[in-house]
């Protein structure tokens, strides 16, 4: 067989899978029908803090299993009553799209398809010249979402960033922040794990992933061009960063980004990461992990020492296999306690994922260290990180865990602070917002 063979072989088997994953995503509803409300909205059954409670604006409860948005990713506010979601529509598809959602309190919200046909969009953002910006798996685009057709002013801004349709690529989202200075800050994931071949061996001396090339895991700088866009090229502006799809830039131009570490099968390590960005640096992949120990992969290499200045270790140690996708400071009205603190959703399926968390952070906005600080654990006492620097966090949903008959453990992607101070989030695999 040819290799063109292989891989339209391949292409048919991954699109069969992909189907057939959307279609059982798709009939699975696991939230119990909504009981009483939540600030006008139905309330869903999760477990808050006090204070706190969980509203359903859209997608499907065990009352009503219609789920219209397949895999919702990301949100972002247009106006009092108006938000838009990407929506992958499933791993390896083209079935992606943005809703817009009208959404009123006491009112039942009101679905509709802006955009589809997209390829794995997951990040949205409004831009500065009020246009909506969606990161595609291979371009970043802008459109106008207020247009009478939105489609037709669809703009590619950033293209030809790495199509992994065929590669054996774990990170193919396109996550991006606006820097301070204008330029867009886009993620590129590392192309494997640990980057090792099939042997459990290394490449070489170095990683081709993770040093220079179009696939070097990394975050890219895309200069501003002087005409409202970017420039084509761009410059390496962090390197070993194996998946920066939490990606945020605070007022003070902090750059800040939440790093989902390796797939060991460890439950209690490696721990994952928030990093502070800066230019230059390199961030361990797939040397090093936690704060300065090699990776099994690469133990017998100096290529980084990873104790020493060549590696930049993160600010905060998060709980391990926790994922975090999404990263925010909280500046609402609503809830003062939360002022100021760093909102991370926890994406993660295993018992340190599943939540939403704050971190308290200084005046850049960088999170800070507690002493004795421990993390938790769905079905078990928390546990001590035993290692610094890491931090006692403010867990705004305990209860998002698997109660059957009630919910499923939460799957929060996207997170959103509203005009009125609420926060808004997505859960994937359950359909809602």
């Amino acid at each position: 067989m040819s290799n063109a063979m292989k891989w339209m072989a391949i292409a048919a088997l991954l699109a069969l899978a992909m189907a057939n994953q959307g279609s059982a995503a798709e009939r699975r509803v696991a939230y119990a029908a909504p009981s009483g409300t939540c600030d006008g909205y139905p309330r869903l059954s999760i477990g808050m803090a006090k204070g706190f409670c969980a509203g359903l604006v859209a997608g499907p409860t065990r009352a009503n299993a219609s789920r219209t948005m397949l895999f919702p990713r990301d949100l972002v506010q247009l106006d009092d009553d108006t938000w838009l979601v990407t929506d992958l529509g499933g791993w390896g598809t083209t079935r992606g799209a943005v809703w817009k959602l009208q959404a009123k309190r006491g009112e039942p919200t009101r679905v509709s398809r802006l955009l589809g046909g997209l390829n794995l969009p997951h990040a949205i953002s409004l831009g500065a010249d009020g246009k909506v910006y969606v990161g595609e798996m291979s371009r970043i685009f802008r459109f106008d979402p207020r247009a009478a057709d939105p489609r037709k002013t669809i703009e590619t801004v950033i293209a030809d960033l790495p199509d992994n349709r065929l590669h054996d690529n774990r990170h193919p989202l396109s996550a991006f922040a606006f820097a301070a200075d204008g330029a867009l800050l886009v993620n590129v994931g590392a192309p494997s794990d640990q980057c090792l071949d099939a042997r459990g061996k290394r490449p070489g001396p170095l990683c081709p992933e993770s040093e220079s090339g179009e696939r070097a895991a990394s975050i890219r700088r895309y200069a501003p061009d002087g005409h409202g866009g970017w420039s084509k090229d761009y410059t390496l502006y962090a390197r070993g960063l194996r998946n920066s799809v939490a990606l945020a830039v605070n007022r003070q131009g902090t750059v800040l980004q939440g790093e989902n570490s390796y797939d060991f099968n460890d439950s209690r390590h490696p721990f994952d990461e928030v990093n502070r960005i800066e230019a230059g640096k390199h961030y361990g992949w797939p040397y090093c992990y936690d704060i300065g120990s090699p990776t099994p992969g690469w133990k017998a290499t100096s290529t980084i020492r990873c104790a020493s200045s060549a590696h930049t270790p993160p600010v905060l140690l998060l709980p391990p296999h926790s994922a975090p996708l999404s990263m925010l400071w909280y500046d609402g009205a609503m809830f003062p306690l939360l002022q100021g603190k760093l909102l991370l959703s926890l994406h993660g399926f295993r018992a340190t994922g599943g939540r939403i968390v704050a971190y308290v952070t200084d005046a850049q906005g960088v999170p800070v260290a507690t002493k004795n600080a421990r993390y938790a654990v769905y079905g078990a006492e928390s546990r001590p990180y035993g290692v610094m620097p890491s931090a006692d966090a403010f867990v705004l949903t305990p209860g998002w865990d698997k109660v059957a008959g009630k919910r499923p453990q939460g799957s929060p992607v996207g997170l959103a602070v509203a005009r009125d101070g609420a926060i808004w989030t997505v859960d994937d695999r359950a359909g809602i917002v």
